[in-house]
């Protein structure tokens, strides 16, 4: 169970009680009207509900913050006065101190249950001692055991607040609530996922073409007359050979085309944010408060 002071639960928690701030009223006894302490703080639970007053007993005991139940008080805004039901000052001697700084767990809050749990002076009922002293054969008066009991072990894994309605039940005999409540609309946001990118690569093929400039040999063979054609040449210059051959090789270029692989372009790959602002709507309720007077004589603050 956890616990909230109640300006942080609702920072606007005046205007539910009209301009009214119970931090700061004087703590009165109930009956016997001595000043107890002054209201320091609320602590209310995670549904707002009034759990705890923070007194400061600051005129019986200098110093010492504790607890109070709020069913174990009573809130007059016609004199601005907290009265206690049944706190006395030995018990509020026994009360462990508050403390800000000190978490507020269950062991904490057993210690202080069990101190309003001791029945006090004024709620003891008077022994009956006559029926049983003078005669020792007449029954047993139990009324008296009853109401002196201990307490019912709690179990920490199931306790609630409703499990005690003498200690955090408002005192309705005292005053009559009535809870006006209105909705609000409280804004969140959530992630969700709207698609997804893939990127990757595949092969694509085509027909490159490039143009080699080659060489290529051939034979030209020219006949010509010479100049001094027609003159005659010796049996020793002119030699018959049967069967001579010229040989001449031709060589020619032929494209060599290889393929080698480079580098084209790099792709990079992010994510950004684009931030914009978007309204929406909803229907809420409030409830409205109907005063039927028939006539009767009612103040409504």
């Amino acid at each position: 169970m956890v616990l909230y002071k109640l300006e942080d639960f609702e920072p606007s928690y005046r205007d539910a009680f009209e301009g009214h701030d119970i931090k700061g009223l004087g703590v009165y006894t109930q009956g016997t009207d001595e000043k107890v302490g002054t209201v320091n703080d609320v602590l209310v639970d995670e549904e707002g509900h009034f759990r705890y007053l923070v007194v400061d007993l600051g005129f019986w005991i200098f110093g010492k913050k504790v607890l109070l139940p709020i069913g174990r008080s009573r809130i007059d805004y016609n004199v601005d006065r907290v009265y206690t039901v049944g706190l006395t000052r030995e018990q509020a001697e026994d009360l462990p101190e508050f403390n800000e700084r000190q978490t507020l767990d269950y062991d904490y809050e057993e210690r202080v249950r069990g101190v309003y749990r001791q029945p006090t002076d004024s709620t003891l009922p008077v022994a009956p001692l006559a029926s049983s002293a003078l005669d020792p054969l007449a029954p047993l008066d139990t009324s008296y055991h009853q109401a002196v009991a201990p307490a019912p072990a709690y179990d920490r894994n199931n306790y609630t607040y409703e499990n005690e309605p003498a200690l955090f039940g408002l005192n309705e005999q005292d005053n009559q609530t009535l809870k006006l409540y209105e909705e609000r609309l409280v804004a969140g946001k959530r992630r969700q996922k709207t698609g997804e990118v893939s990127i990757g690569k595949h092969t694509e093929t085509d027909t490159a073409r490039v143009a080699v400039p080659i060489e290529r040999e051939r034979v030209v063979i020219e006949r010509i007359t010479p100049a001094d054609a027609g003159t005659v040449v010796s049996g020793r210059e002119a030699d018959f050979r049967e069967g001579e051959v010229a040989r001449i090789e031709l060589h020619e270029e032929v494209a060599d085309v290889r393929k080698e692989a480079v580098l084209r372009e790099e792709v990079r790959v992010r994510k950004v944010v684009d931030q914009e602002t978007v309204e929406t709507q909803e229907t809420v309720r409030r409830e409205e408060l109907d005063v039927n007077t028939s006539g009767l004589p009612v103040e409504e603050r």
